[in-house]
């Protein structure tokens, strides 16, 4: 495993063959670092789930270095769907569309809808386009984490998480802090209206405001879509989390800087907003882990926009 912090043209055309020949390649994007294969490669996309300790059920998220390479990947696409697509790529977002046949079981999970994104970070895009140049259609990439453990948000998260599991040939590029912090929205576009499955950045807010009309979310009882993080428990430290609890001396805490550290607890972050609190909800959550803490209480932050993400992503973390 290569861990590279320069990430030249000339090593994201390294980045791309590795991908190219079956190798697997850690990069950033704006939301979480991901784990990325050929997304056409079944021994590659096979290791991911090995690396991860993922369901081989469980599908993934391809990457695409542009809207237009779209209808390689999805068909039956809705106006609706295009129109997310055209505001908000590049960006945190995550379309599920009915798969094309390039679409194979092994990336879908053995549904007939796959999931889709173009990345905004300018590394994740260059490794992308080059990819494109050396005759590949898209990048599988889930959290390069293990399953059901925190996103990491730099490239030392991903090597603390997985660089054991990864071989010589692996690569990790280095691209900084992720700027949103927690992962894109996903939102189902198999039907006549779209669904959320997993909120982020692009909230639900954002969604209406395009669309004219509100946008539904997931109702777990009826939802048949498949889709990252969806299960109860997920993005959790070793330590245990609790929410809006009172935290004792020697405990982690998490909350905005408003809010007062109480004696003898460790503080763990203090955002001065939700989106910072996004930033840093996952970096905050291994530094406990780091510290061997027990247990983490977080005052979750309130009001509409990515704090319905950020909450969303504490709950899951605190699911026992």
């Amino acid at each position: 495993m290569t861990i590279i912090s320069n990430c030249t043209a000339s090593i994201i055309k390294d980045a791309a063959l590795a991908l190219k020949v079956g190798y697997l390649v850690a990069f950033p994007t704006e939301t979480v670092y991901g784990l990325g294969a050929d997304a056409t490669n079944e021994k590659a996309v096979a290791r991911i789930y090995e690396v991860k300790g993922r369901p081989t059920d469980h599908p993934l998220i391809v990457h695409i270095s542009s809207m237009n390479k779209l209808d390689k990947w999805a068909k039956d696409i809705p106006e609706y769907a295009i129109k997310l697509a055209r505001d908000f790529w590049p960006g945190p977002m995550t379309l599920i569309l009915p798969r094309t046949t390039l679409a194979k079981d092994f990336i879908t999970g053995g549904q007939n809808s796959v999931g889709i994104r173009v990345p905004s970070h300018t590394v994740s895009l260059a490794l992308l386009n080059e990819f494109d140049a050396q005759g590949g259609f898209g990048i599988a990439a889930p959290s390069a984490n293990r399953f059901g453990k925190v996103s990491p948000t730099d490239a030392g998260a991903v090597t603390s998480e997985l660089g054991e599991l990864l071989q010589v040939k692996d690569m990790i590029l280095n691209g900084g802090s992720s700027q949103v912090g927690i992962e894109s929205t996903i939102i189902d576009c198999t039907k006549d209206q779209p669904i959320i499955l997993r909120p982020g950045a692009i909230t639900k807010e954002m969604i209406d405001s395009l669309l004219l009309h509100k946008v539904e979310k997931l109702n777990l009882d009826t939802n048949k879509i498949s889709a990252p993080g969806l299960f109860n428990s997920h993005y959790a430290p070793n330590a245990k989390v609790f929410i809006n609890g009172t935290p004792s001396p020697g405990d982690g805490f998490i909350a905005l800087s408003n809010i007062p550290t109480p004696m003898g607890v460790i503080r763990l972050a203090s955002p001065k907003n939700n989106g910072e609190f996004a930033r840093v909800l996952y970096s905050s959550l291994n530094l406990a882990d780091h510290q061997l803490l027990k247990k983490v209480y977080i005052i979750a932050p309130t009001g509409g926009g990515i704090a319905e993400a950020i909450c969303d992503r504490i709950n899951k973390a605190s699911y026992r």
